[in-house]
């Protein structure tokens, strides 16, 4: 949701285990706004079948126990994904969800597809007050499609014992001295280009002439030899650290956490050349069948007690009345203003470009 928040191994189904989402209906779905619960529905608990579609490390058992516990009888199921563009393929070829977690910089292939529901922002209790609800990507027509619920910073990780003087930018990132041993994110096209951009001092990685591209393609095939991998996913950032193959890397400040949590010695920083910054949330499926057990899963992690072990997991929260459950030494990364001044990560409208300029970097 790192953004590898949000890049995961696979898509692992589960149910406080594991069970598979269930097979495609009948319905077309719809687009129309989701209504929201009113009156005794409101504070009544979630009950049935409610489906969830999201990144693996916004679904831990850490962050959704407390809802479990508020509502023991509804029967959660849980399914992972890569990318929005892998979620909106599965939920296209099948897979059923109610509510499926939705990034900024990469909704396209769920708004092309009509696979989510407009979202009555009355049904959300915290709405008027979560930061980046007036980012333009959560409106589609003027339509909410999403509860921005996290967001982070992407800059440069690096083992402290094996880089004692640390790594300050993208370009010292590039350099000879840790050629075979450093790596730059996979999984989508726009990550590896604007890695490359920042290196270039180009002014908006997501937002690149043709020449810049072609510029920033050919970066990175240039530099191909000093690039140990590009790992789509944050486990596999993780083991290419644990394993000594890889001691810098772009990544989330989350990431980092995950690496610190598995004993490594690293350090999270933010590059010279600037950071960028990326939201997600969850929206409600064109094809959502338990549409209020839907909108009591969004109030619970746009809520203080959700936010707060959201802070924990290394995510900057969006709901303010959480900072006073956030401990101490999360304080200052959870704060929306750690990422003032970022480049908001957002979809290319050249998308194509990219994914043409990356399809080359891959082939050399």
């Amino acid at each position: 949701m790192n953004h590898l928040k949000k890049l995961v191994l696979t898509a692992v189904f589960v149910l406080a285990g594991s069970i598979g989402l269930a097979a495609c209906g009948s319905s077309d779905g719809t687009t129309d706004e989701a209504e929201a619960p009113t009156g005794a529905a409101v504070e009544a608990p979630a009950t049935g079948t409610l489906k969830l579609f999201a990144y693996s490390d916004s679904v831990t058992d850490e962050q959704l126990d407390p809802f479990r516990e508020a509502n023991p009888d509804v029967d959660l199921k849980i399914a992972t994904f890569n990318s929005n563009q892998e979620a909106a393929a599965k939920l296209a070829g099948g897979f059923e969800a109610d509510v499926v977690e939705v990034c900024l910089d990469e909704a396209e292939p769920l708004l092309v597809r009509n696979q989510l529901r407009s979202i009555d922002t009355t049904g959300v209790a915290d709405w008027n007050q979560l930061e980046f609800r007036d980012q333009p990507e959560v409106r589609q027509d003027g339509n909410v499609i999403m509860v921005p619920l996290s967001a982070g910073p992407y800059g440069i990780i690096y083992n402290t014992e094996e880089v004692p003087g640390g790594v300050a930018s993208y370009d010292q990132m590039f350099s000879d001295k840790f050629a075979g041993r450093m790596a730059v994110a996979g999984g989508t096209s726009v990550g590896p280009l604007a890695v490359a951009a920042f290196a270039l001092g180009f002014e908006n990685p997501f937002d690149m002439t043709q020449e810049e591209l072609d510029q920033a393609k050919q970066y990175l095939i240039d530099n191909g030899d000093k690039i140990r991998s590009y790992p789509d996913s944050d486990a596999d950032m993780v083991n290419l650290f644990k394993t000594g193959e890889v001691v810098v890397a772009n990544g989330g400040r989350g990431t980092a956490l995950d690496m610190v949590d598995e004993g490594l010695p690293v350090e999270w920083i933010a590059p010279e050349e600037g950071m960028w910054s990326w939201v997600c949330g969850l929206g409600i499926t064109s094809k959502a069948e338990n549409i209020d057990a839907a909108y009591k899963l969004l109030n619970f992690y746009a809520g203080p007690e959700a936010q707060a072990i959201s802070a924990r997991n290394g995510f900057v929260i969006t709901n303010p009345e959480a900072e006073p459950l956030v401990p101490a030494k999360f304080k200052e990364t959870s704060n929306p203003a750690s990422i003032e001044g970022a480049i908001p990560l957002t979809e290319p409208d050249n998308t194509d470009a990219y994914t043409r300029a990356w399809q080359e970097v891959q082939t050399g």
